[in-house]
């Protein structure tokens, strides 16, 4: 059996989006609350009834979120300009590795807007 587990994370930050045309409200310091879902995928053992412990996700993915917390997204290394796009494949670059099995990052700044990464 193949399953997707979620974790789910906080973190509020602040942000300028250089990229945007002159007078665009993103252009000017602006800030969310930032919802990061991580999700990892994978066979069922059949002996424990699990993919694996959330926990490991929870362990891998608490730093990232503490750099994030509270900060300017454009100072962080690797996000000086913090599309949530980037933001995504920021993630991504740092769990790969770390998290057997990582399927997929979702972040939403409002709850109506997201971007997801597969690591395509």
């Amino acid at each position: 059996m193949k399953i997707t587990l979620t974790r789910e994370f906080t973190f509020d930050a602040a942000q300028v989006l250089d990229v945007f045309p002159e007078g665009h409200k993103c252009r000017r310091l602006h800030g969310h609350t930032f919802v990061v879902k991580i999700s990892v995928k994978g066979q069922v053992d059949p002996a424990t009834g699990m993919l694996y412990d959330h926990a490991l996700i929870l362990d891998k993915t608490k730093p990232l979120i503490e750099k994030l917390d509270h900060s300017y997204l454009n100072e962080i290394e690797g996000l000086e300009n913090p599309t949530l796009e980037l933001l995504c494949k920021w993630f991504w670059d740092r769990l790969a590795g770390e998290l057997p099995g990582l399927h997929e990052v979702c972040i939403n700044e409002t709850p109506r807007a997201w971007c997801s990464y597969q690591g395509e």
